[in-house]
C-alpha cells in the first residue's frame, strides 16, 4: 500500500480494511502509521544477513553495493520506506537502528582487508561502507531516470583504492 499509494494514503484505518480486520486490530498494536512502519524496519533489521567475503575488499564492496542496488530496484517497498522515514519520526528512528545494524555487521568488510594488509590499521569501516554504497543510493533514490550500470563497480573500486591508501584511517571510529 505505501508503494502504491504513498505515505499520505497510508493510515492505520487503510491498513485494516486492506488486511481484512477491524482497525481496532490495528490500533491495539501501533498507533499510528509511524509506529507500523518503525515495526516493519525493526523486522527487516531481524534478519541472518551478513555481507559476503569474496576475499579482496574490492570484491567485497562491489558486492555489497550490489546487493544495495538490487534492494533498492527489485524490492520497491525498500526505498518507499526510506522514503517515508523523513515524513515519521518513529520511522526515522528505526531507519537509524536499521543503518548502524547494517554498518555494524558490514564492519567486517574492513576488518578482513586490514587483517589481509590491503588497507591501513585505524580505517574507519563505516565511511568505506558509505562512500562504497553512497552512489547506489544517489542513483536509484534521487536520479532515478539517469541509470548508469557502471557506477556501483566504479565506486566501490575508487573507495577501495582511497582505503588502500589511507583516505578513512583516522577520526572517528564506529
Amino acid at each position: 500500500m505505501l508503494v502504491q499509494e504513498g505515505y499520505d494514503a497510508l493510515s492505520v484505518d487503510a491498513v485494516a480494511e486492506r488486511a481484512g480486520v477491524h482497525r481496532t486490530t490495528v490500533y491495539r498494536r501501533w498507533r499510528d502509521v509511524g509506529g507500523l512502519l518503525a515495526d516493519v524496519l525493526d523486522a527487516a533489521g531481524s534478519d541472518a544477513w551478513r555481507p559476503p567475503d569474496t576475499g579482496t575488499l574490492e570484491g567485497d564492496l562491489v558486492a555489497v553495493s550490489a546487493e544495495v542496488e538490487a534492494g533498492l530496484t527489485d524490492q520497491p517497498v525498500t526505498a518507499a520506506l526510506i522514503a517515508a522515514s523523513f515524513r515519521s519520526p518513529e520511522a526515522a528512528a528505526a531507519l537509524q537502528r536499521f543503518w548502524d545494524d547494517r554498518y555494524t555487521r558490514c564492519a567486517v568488510v574492513v576488518e578482513r582487508a586490514v587483517a589481509r594488509g590491503e588497507v591501513p590499521e585505524g580505517t574507519c569501516a563505516r565511511r568505506v561502507l558509505v562512500a562504497a554504497t553512497a552512489p547506489v543510493y544517489q542513483q536509484i533514490l534521487l536520479m532515478p531516470d539517469r541509470s548508469d550500470p557502471l557506477l556501483a563497480e566504479q565506486a566501490a573500486r575508487g573507495v577501495a583504492l582511497a582505503a588502500a591508501h589511507g583516505v578513512f584511517v583516522g577520526g572517528q571510529q564506529e
